[in-house]
């Protein structure tokens, strides 16, 4: 499946971090809520997410819900993100390809689980 990432678009000293994921048919929004300061050692506290079609028309999950909080994986979520986020990767010392498909699996895997797609 094709994608393309979009990742770490906020607002100047904002808490909130906004990451994209887009697929042939429809697009994965997701939400990091962060603790303490930015510019020196933030702490994750807080992912949803929500599917949206490539027309932003909200797509409801199985609960009739639109938005997932991510709990029970999220210490899985935070080691994805911060790869995502690491020295390493942004000066392309590691298979940068590879810690984005990590990331993107995931995510997938948890639409899959929450929302039903036609």
């Amino acid at each position: 499946m094709n994608y393309k990432l979009e990742l770490n678009t906020q607002e100047p000293n904002s808490n909130i971090v906004f990451n994209t994921i887009f697929f042939d048919s429809f697009k994965v929004n997701i939400v990091e809520r962060y603790t303490g300061s930015m510019k020196f050692n933030p702490k994750l506290c807080e992912v949803l997410f929500k599917v949206r079609t490539l027309d932003n028309e909200l797509i409801t999950k199985r609960d009739g819900n639109v938005r997932v909080k991510i709990k029970e994986e999220f210490e899985a979520y935070e080691r994805l993100s911060k790869a995502l986020d690491s020295y390493e990767y942004k000066n392309k010392l590691i298979n940068r390809q590879e810690v984005e498909q990590n990331y993107v699996h995931f995510m997938i895997g948890m639409v899959i689980a929450n929302y039903e797609l036609n």
